[in-house]
Formats: structure tokens, C-alpha cells, sequence
């Protein structure tokens, strides 16, 4: 870690960014280390997308996790490595699902290399990262990381199930965001805690802690899906929509539209043909009806929830920072 930082050093997230630099280079470090295939191209597809970006906050939560408990975070570089790897390949899924041509600003993998190869670098990311994940011995890591892949799956077969449904409900889609997205924050929590010998209500206190900052952080996105530019999202505004993706601000203003602007809306999501003019009059009912402001209240309450799951928790360096992360779940367009 840098030189010296305080708890009154950190105040924002560039903040925390330069207090734990040294520990994620490392990690960055680990992560082009573990890539070794005997096939050229899966090399090439998962160097390509590992240099494209990323905040590495899952490896970041590893880390600070572990020194919330009170270790020094060696294995934590490691395992946080994987997890990076586990995320990485759902990133290279969802975007053949989702047939997107953008991700972080640049042509995604499949556009690139095409489907297949997506799918099989993925494939290789999750097999490589569950043998080395095994190597550890460990049966709480393992069987925190298996719960989190399997979940994430039923996810996205879930999300599949509810594309162009107008009538999924909140709950509904609540559900598909915790399996698809949360569950993997909270087992990187929760594994930070493991290796640093947590008891078992430090580990379920930070695993709530991970699930109610991966719920917030969906949330954010999928406000900011309407209102974000392209340039600082990385993708098209209104990406959601046109893939007939049921997120929670349309789900808000199905809810609470005239009827005759539900059956507008609805035909439109099943047309899939969305053009530039019905994206703004559709964002203009959202901010008539409060959708983009209510998606934002509720992923706010998530952000709420996590700082409450710190409480128990020695103040100290590792915690402020926790806390910033939580904020930056819901503030990261600013």
C-alpha cells in the first residue's frame, strides 16, 4: 500500500484508488500471470479484454475485506485475481446474450473474434479460475465461489425468461439482479473475510454488505442507461431498452403510465426496433413519472444498508474505504 495514508486521507474514490495502488497493480499483476493457454487465441481474446478497463472492484473488495479483519492481504491479491477472472468471463457471455458491440467504449470480443471465441475464452476464464480457486484447499472459498457461479447462471436464464415482458414485476427483476450481479460482490467480500479468519457473523455481515452494494450498483447502471452519454458509459444510451432488457426504471414507469402509453411502450419492446426519437420521448415519461429518480432512491436504500452491515466493524482505513466504495456504487458518473 502507499506511504502513510489516514483515515482523513481518504475522501473520495481517486483517494482509495492511490492508497491501495500497490496492491492493485499486484493484482493487475496476477491476472496477465494466470493467463497461460496452449491455445494462441485465448491469450490474445483475454489479454485484449483485461487491458481494456476495468475498475477491479471485486478484487479491490478481497482486499479490503481481509484488512478489515485484520490480515495482510497476500492470498487475498491472488484469489481477488480470479474472482476478476470469474467476472470477466460473464462479461464475455453477456455480451454474445445481449449481441452488444460496445463495452467500455471499445468493439467487444465478439464483434472482434466472434461468438464462438467469445464463448470459449469465457468458458476457459471460469475453469481456470475454479482450478486455481481449488488449489487453495479451502472449503468455505470454494463453496462461496461455486454458490456465486451457479447463481449467476440462473440469472441470466432468468433474465432470458423476462426479456420484452412487460409485466415483470419489482420483485421479479430484483431477484435476477442479485443472482446476475450481487452474489459475486458478496462472495468477494466474503472471501476477504475468510482469509483473514473471520468469524462467521463478520463473514455474513460483510457477505449482506456485498450483496447490498452489487444490488445498488445494478440499480445505478440501470438509471444510467438513460441518462448517461456514451462517451462516459462506454456504451449506447438507451442499450437496455433496445435489447428489450426489463430494468427497473421501465419497470417503474410501466407501472405507473397511462394505459394507453403502457401499450406504446410495450409494443416498442417487443418490436425491438426502437429508433433515437421514441428513446427520448420514452426517457421524457421516465422523468415525468419519476422513474430515473426512484430507481436512484432505491439504490440508494442498498448503499444505505451496507454502511449499517460496517457498523460492527473497528473504525480504521480499511473501513472508511469500504464506505467510499459504497458511495461510489450509485455516484460513479460524477
Amino acid at each position: 500500500m502507499s506511504d502513510g495514508p489516514t483515515v482523513q486521507h481518504l475522501a473520495t474514490m481517486a483517494d482509495v484508488w492511490d492508497a491501495y495502488r500497490d496492491d492493485l497493480v499486484e493484482v493487475e499483476h496476477q491476472i496477465h500471470q494466470s493467463i497461460h493457454s496452449d491455445a494462441p487465441l485465448i491469450n490474445v481474446v483475454a489479454g485484449q479484454i483485461f487491458s481494456s478497463g476495468g475498475k477491479r472492484i471485486r478484487p479491490l473488495l478481497v482486499i479490503l475485506c481481509t484488512r478489515l479483519c485484520g490480515a495482510i492481504p497476500k492470498d487475498a491479491i491472488a484469489l481477488g485475481s480470479l474472482i476478476e477472472f470469474i467476472h470477466t468471463a460473464t462479461l464475455l457471455h453477456d455480451d454474445v446474450l445481449d449481441e452488444a458491440d460496445l463495452r467500455r467504449g471499445q468493439k467487444t470480443a465478439r464483434c472482434v473474434w466472434g461468438n464462438q471465441a467469445s464463448i470459449l475464452v469465457g468458458d476457459y476464464l471460469y475453469s481456470q479460475a475454479m482450478a486455481q480457486i481449488a488449489a487453495y484447499r479451502n472449503h468455505n472459498i470454494n463453496e462461496v465461489l461455486a454458490h456465486a457461479c451457479r447463481r449467476m447462471t440462473e440469472g441470466e436464464v432468468l433474465q432470458l425468461c423476462v426479456n420484452d415482458q412487460s409485466r415483470t414485476t419489482e420483485v421479479e427483476y430484483l431477484q435476477i439482479v442479485e443472482f446476475k450481479t450481487a452474489t459475486l460482490v458478496a462472495a468477494a467480500c466474503r472471501v476477504g473475510a475468510i482469509i483473514a479468519g473471520a468469524s462467521l457473523s463478520e463473514q455474513e455481515a460483510l457477505y449482506r454488505f456485498g450483496l447490498n452494494l452489487g444490488m445498488a450498483f445494478q440499480l445505478a447502471d440501470d438509471r444510467l442507461d438513460y441518462m448517461a452519454d456514451r462517451s462516459r458509459l462506454g456504451k449506447p444510451l438507451g442499450q437496455d431498452l433496445r435489447q428489450g432488457m426489463m430494468t427497473l426504471p421501465l419497470l417503474h414507469l410501466l407501472q405507473y403510465c397511462t394505459d394507453r402509453e403502457r401499450r406504446w411502450v410495450s409494443q416498442l419492446i417487443r418490436s425491438r426496433s426502437i429508433q433515437n426519437q421514441d428513446l427520448a420521448d420514452i426517457i421524457a415519461l421516465m422523468h415525468h413519472y419519476g422513474s430515473l429518480s426512484y430507481a436512484f432512491a432505491r439504490a440508494r436504500e442498498y448503499v444505505e444498508a451496507a454502511h449499517l452491515d460496517l457498523e460492527p466493524f473497528p473504525d480504521g482505513l480499511a473501513k472508511r474505504a469500504l464506505a467510499i466504495v459504497a458511495n461510489y456504487m450509485i455516484h460513479r458518473d460524477q
